[in-house]
């Protein structure tokens, strides 16, 4: 298949496969005119590239993961990855409660609320300001 009948059906602009070809995270057949010509393989892949970047990958990681045949790499890349993700989720969580609680205070100024911030105080625990009430 042409690169334009790949890129389709996932929404992409075909200078994205491109830009993934040079940073070898394609590696698609050439015809006799030298034009690229994409496998079922091909469709595999940039699902898995797709969904590698939702998971927030680095298209270097996705690279390094596609690349290696060795099981303790990769599992030491994805454990990386993983330890990431936990504390970007908990990083969300965080904020997640933060906006709630200012969403629940009744107060005129949410930030002078002694629950707001206590809030702040647990969110920001590295760099939390004690405000006085």
């Amino acid at each position: 298949m042409s690169i334009g009948a790949l890129a389709e059906p996932f929404g992409l602009a075909t200078h994205v496969l491109r830009h993934w070809e040079a940073m070898g995270l394609l590696a698609p057949a050439r015809d006799a005119a030298g034009r690229r010509r994409y496998r079922t393989a091909d469709l595999v892949r940039v699902a898995v590239i797709l969904r590698a970047k939702e998971a927030g990958l680095s298209l270097d990681a996705i690279r390094a993961l596609i690349d290696t045949a060795d099981a303790a790499k990769r599992r030491s890349i994805l454990s990386e990855e993983a330890e990431a993700l936990r504390s970007r989720v908990a990083a969300a969580q965080a904020s997640l409660e933060l906006i709630e609680c200012a969403l629940a205070c009744d107060q005129e100024d949410f930030t002078r609320c002694a629950h707001f911030q206590q809030v702040v105080d647990r969110v920001g625990t590295e760099t939390a300001v004690r405000i006085p009430v």
